[in-house]
């Protein structure tokens, strides 16, 4: 029943083009603002809110879990890909830019991880 899931992909890409529009028209933007993204927070809310719960319990719901899971990695390749491709266009201290902001995040990730996981020490005295 991945019918269901691409259904539910198309309504929730086709509202968020249209959001992303209007935004871009309203913020005098010849573009698509945030449609994409718009899209994907859709999809994410529809396939864990309650309405969809019954749809997301039987056959059906392989179909809603396999496009909410495949969606967003598709979605962060392709703006990657337009993020480089502008990058390039624009020189070499965008390219600084892209590559810094990369070496930052890839050194957050210890902190990061630490934030999320207790002290050793409160481990250590839970457990007496």
């Amino acid at each position: 029943m991945i019918v269901y899931g691409v259904a539910l992909l198309s309504v929730c890409l086709i509202l968020g083009m249209l959001i992303g529009e209007t935004l871009g028209v309203l913020l005098g933007v010849d573009a698509n603002v945030g449609g994409v993204g718009i899209a994907m927070l859709f999809l994410v809310f529809a396939s864990n809110s309650d309405i969809f719960k019954s749809l997301t319990e039987d056959a059906a719901g392989s179909g809603i879990k396999f496009w909410s899971a495949m969606y967003i990695p598709i979605v962060v390749a392709m703006a990657a890909r337009q993020n480089v491709a502008a990058a390039v266009d624009g020189g070499l201290l965008a390219l600084f830019a892209g590559v810094a902001a990369v070496v930052v995040s890839f050194a957050l990730v210890p902190v990061l991880s630490k934030l999320g996981n207790p002290p050793e020490s409160l481990d250590k005295e839970g457990a007496n």
